[in-house]
């Protein structure tokens, strides 16, 4: 079972697709024109469509037949709050914002199976493809469950694919398990006194306060967590004053944190909770912890991560398909959805040389979108098929 050639015919229309969604990335929960651009391509080939399903989320259905067997396949639209530093034709139109993270090819990918699908009708059963909006730690997952995306639209199992950059294109991951980490972002404000820079004896510095904070933070992991368990936290912004002589009142850290397992992430948001209320103590000074966990880790269920391994090696032959290694620190809201229904998130390989992703010179491989998009419609016609 190799690539579907009517999907590889497709390459250079896809092509146009993803670099137009590429060129007018939103972030999430504004998705407005990437919703509408893939609501009026899903009623182009005859589907279903319903919008505003969690904001901004859009579900195609295609039927074929009586039967009561449904699959889900879910792809997500929304881009990062990045600078693009990319200087080709199809580079971000819209300042400091880019699709650093490929969900422009993810779309493009669930599309071309949308397509191909509605035209050859080889398979008996219900397809939902589910567009989902703000992945990026904001809730979008959620948000379309609270919606009733799985009253409305039942599901046996669900797919969904992230691109992987550092594997060849052509090659895919289905491996079973934990495969993506809890994450939760957090904010801490110190709060001291402001003095003039020449008489810090006059105020409480928030500002050295913070940089203990950034220090002592990193002890949680090293000093607190068995060395076998897998977890990171990262603070990723400081702010702080703005003059070169006055000692500020207040000082803001920010950061995030990736676990494998709940216990693990409440424990690392207790620790730091009690890091920033004692040494904000020792100086004198007060401190808030704002800890919100965004993301639980995916767990492919072992059945759907067979069914999806197996097509993989039917696609590209099986010593390019990775079945077993080690879960990553990223974060994945899928997560919700596989909670609720047997779900299996894959990788397909976006080149040896991709540029890694959140990353300014990120660009999806157009070439791995064949792969993908064949992906998803022989594990349809795999799992619906006509006779049984």
């Amino acid at each position: 079972m190799p690539l579907v050639n009517e999907i590889v015919a497709m390459q250079e229309e896809l092509t146009r697709w993803r670099r137009d969604i590429h060129a007018h990335p939103e972030l999430g929960f504004e998705e407005a024109r990437t919703a509408a651009f893939v609501a009026n391509k899903l009623q182009e080939f005859g589907l279903q469509v319903h919008q505003k399903i969690g904001k901004t989320g859009v579900v195609g259905v295609l039927k074929v037949g009586n039967e009561t067997r449904s699959l889900g396949l879910r792809a997500d639209m929304d881009a990062l709050p990045i600078h693009e530093r990319n200087s080709f034709e199809h580079r971000s139109q819209t300042d400091g914002v880019m699709h650093a993270c490929g969900h422009d090819g993810h779309t493009t990918m669930l599309l071309a199976a949308a397509k191909y699908l509605s035209e050859t009708q080889n398979f008996r059963g219900q397809v939902n493809f589910i567009f989902q909006p703000a992945e990026e730690g904001i809730g979008g997952a959620r948000a379309m469950i609270e919606d009733g995306l799985f009253n409305q639209f039942p599901c046996d199992m669900l797919l969904a694919m992230h691109n992987a950059p550092r594997m060849e294109v052509g090659t895919f991951a289905a491996i079973p398990g934990i495969r993506t980490a809890a994450g939760a972002f957090f904010d801490i404000t110190v709060t001291g006194k402001g003095a003039h820079g020449a008489f810090p004896d006059q105020g409480v510095d928030p500002v050295l306060v913070a940089s203990e904070l950034v220090v002592a933070a990193q002890s949680i992991i090293s000093r607190n967590m068995r060395p076998t368990q897998t977890a990171a936290l990262s603070i990723t912004q400081i702010h702080a004053g703005d003059a070169y002589n006055v000692i500020p009142g207040a000082a803001k850290l920010s950061g995030t944190v990736r676990t494998l397992d709940h216990k693990s992430m409440q424990k690392i948001e207790r620790r730091l909770n009690e890091l920033v209320g004692g040494i904000c103590m020792a100086h004198g000074a007060s401190g808030e912890v704002d800890f919100r966990v965004n993301f639980h880790p995916v767990n492919n269920d072992q059945n759907v991560t067979e069914i999806a391994a197996n097509v993989c090696s039917d696609l590209v032959g099986s010593d390019k398909v990775v079945r077993e290694g080690p879960a990553s620190t990223g974060s994945e809201d899928f997560s919700f959805m596989s909670e609720v229904v047997p779900s299996c998130y894959i990788n397909v390989g976006n080149g040896a040389d991709s540029h890694s992703l959140h990353n300014h010179d990120y660009d999806f491989n157009d070439e791995a979108t064949v792969y993908g998009a064949s992906f998803f419609a022989r594990v349809v016609e795999s799992q619906l098929p006509i006779e049984r």
